[in-house]
Order: structure tokens, then C-alpha cells, then sequence
């Protein structure tokens, strides 16, 4: 099963850094936060990273990104 993750979902992380959420943590790159900025609507693949997080939680970083053909309408 591939899992994706929007910007929104993250919570609009602002900063690089690893992040817990309920699925175990997530890695997030400073990249990947300008690919958030410029397309806040893209969603990302979460890949799995090999285990070895001393807490037994499943971590993961983002991978492949895909930007709607047609952007969601401003959410304010």
C-alpha cells in the first residue's frame, strides 16, 4: 500500500526537521518544504526508511511528489 501526505496533513511544517505523527516519524527536508511552498497542494509519497528508531516507531521520509492538474481553491 503506498501512503501519501499533503502539506495540510503535515500540519504546514515551516521547518526541516523529524516530526512524530501517528504513523511513526517523519522526516522532512528543507526541499521538500520549498517543493510545499511553491505547490501547497502537492502531495508526496512517504517511504519507509530501514528500521533502526530507538523508540520502535516506523520512520519515513518523503518521496515522490505529485502537483494536481487543477490546484485546490485558497483555504482561508
Amino acid at each position: 500500500m503506498v501512503t501519501k501526505i499533503t502539506w495540510q496533513k503535515a500540519g504546514h511544517v515551516t521547518e526541516p526537521g523529524r516530526y512524530m505523527f501517528r504513523f511513526g516519524w517523519l522526516n522532512v527536508a528543507a526541499e521538500d518544504l520549498a517543493i510545499w511552498e511553491q505547490f501547497p497542494d502537492a502531495t508526496f509519497t512517504l517511504v519507509q526508511m530501514p528500521a533502526g528508531a530507538a523508540d520502535g516507531m516506523e520512520e519515513f521520509h518523503l518521496g515522490a511528489f505529485e502537483v494536481p492538474a487543477h490546484p485546490l481553491p485558497d483555504r482561508q
